[in-house]
């Protein structure tokens, strides 16, 4: 089955084209720039490239959230609008299982993927790599640093990655200290996000078009201030 892969929650923007869980081709570019200017050209690329059409593909898989609002309301809108196209189903990803099952692959039992959620909170959770696949030991949502930092068990070796680095990696430091680390990994995500879907509509988990919603994990600003 082909499957075509998009992950729009961050600035480092993907498409991918898989054929089951066998990645044939990614698209990628690191940018500030909005992805609605290249996201369909990335998707024409791509297919093009591998001498295939958007009717060839038998699934969606769409990095539904956390990340950026903007970015997620253009990702999963456009696989919306291929869905109900075609008729074909969506897998919804989380963006930070995505990034787990990417800081996973090299064999860290323990993986915590960190996004800066703007105002002074991150997206996180902290995953345990098991033979059956990652388990969550920390649920996956929108948390203060600090108290999110203060569940992590600091006798254990885990691995971080993600854009909260930046922003929160001194903080995270004293709670975790020696046992850190960080791996060096791309930022683009659409391979994985392919890989999970595949494995989501194996298992009957994807979706259909209408039925595709996003992963906030809490309220955007517009809706804060629509509550004032």
């Amino acid at each position: 089955m082909l499957i075509l892969a998009v992950d729009t929650t961050t600035p480092s923007g993907s498409v991918a084209l898989l054929e089951d869980d066998v990645l044939l081709g990614e698209a990628n570019i690191e940018s500030a720039a909005t992805h609605s200017a290249r996201l369909l050209r990335s998707v024409d690329f791509l297919l093009g490239t591998h001498g295939r059409d958007v009717k060839d593909v038998g699934a969606f898989a769409v990095a539904a959230g956390p990340g950026s609002f903007t970015g997620i309301r253009i990702g999963v809108g456009a696989v919306k609008s291929l869905a109900f196209a075609s008729g074909k189903p969506v897998a919804p990803v989380s963006t930070l299982l995505a990034l787990a099952v990417k800081l996973a692959a090299d064999g860290p039992r323990l993986v915590c993927p960190l996004l800066d959620a703007k105002k002074e909170e991150i997206y996180a959770g902290l995953f345990e790599a098991r033979k059956a696949g990652l388990a969550e030991l920390i649920p996956q949502g929108a948390y203060a640093p600090d108290a999110f930092f203060a569940r992590l068990p600091a006798r254990r070796v885990i691995a971080f990655a993600g854009s909260g680095l930046a922003t929160y990696r001194a903080r995270l430091l004293p709670y975790v200290r020696d046992k850190a680390r960080f791996p060096r990994r791309s930022s683009f995500l659409a391979a994985e996000v392919g890989r999970i879907g595949c494995g989501m509509i194996r298992e009957g988990k994807g979706v259909d078009a209408a039925s595709l919603e996003p992963f906030y994990f809490r309220r955007s600003q517009a809706e804060e201030k629509c509550r004032l």
